[in-house]
């Protein structure tokens, strides 16, 4: 079974990252673990044009790299085997398309545990993305 685990560097997705590892049992055999940071572009305002395209690159891999260590660490800590990647977009369609890309089993993400009224206003990623897909969704809060 593969996993994506979705991570934004926030108490909510290290703790999914703990959910899945402290539920390895759940599945058949070891899950194939995939970690994915999805960073918003830049966006395209005044300075962008000013910026090189390698120092915006080098600013999303730095950014997405220190969001992805901390899940890493923890899952080198526990011999747990897992495949690490980042992509630049829309945060929805970018895990919809990782998913359907690797062939993803399952997604897994924390819940920042907004409410009704902030999701209305403000959008919910996890939202977004069990709209987006057909992989079920596990949201850990």
């Amino acid at each position: 079974m593969r996993v994506l685990v979705a991570v934004d560097g926030s108490k909510f997705s290290r703790k999914a990252v703990k959910h899945v590892a402290s539920h390895l049992d759940w599945f058949q055999g070891k899950p194939e673990l995939h970690l994915l940071h999805v960073k918003e572009p830049v966006p395209a305002g005044r300075s962008r044009p000013f910026l090189a395209a390698d120092l915006i690159a080098d600013y999303y891999r730095d950014e997405s790299e220190a969001v992805l260590a901390p899940a890493g660490k923890l899952l080198d800590k526990l011999q747990i085997p897992y495949t690490s990647a980042w992509k630049v977009g829309d945060v929805a369609e970018e895990i919809r398309a990782y998913a359907k890309k690797h062939k993803i089993d399952m997604i897994v993400m924390g819940s920042h545990g907004r409410t009704a009224f902030q999701s209305l206003v403000m959008g919910s990623v996890a939202t977004k993305v069990i709209a987006a897909t057909s992989v079920p969704v596990l949201i850990v809060r």
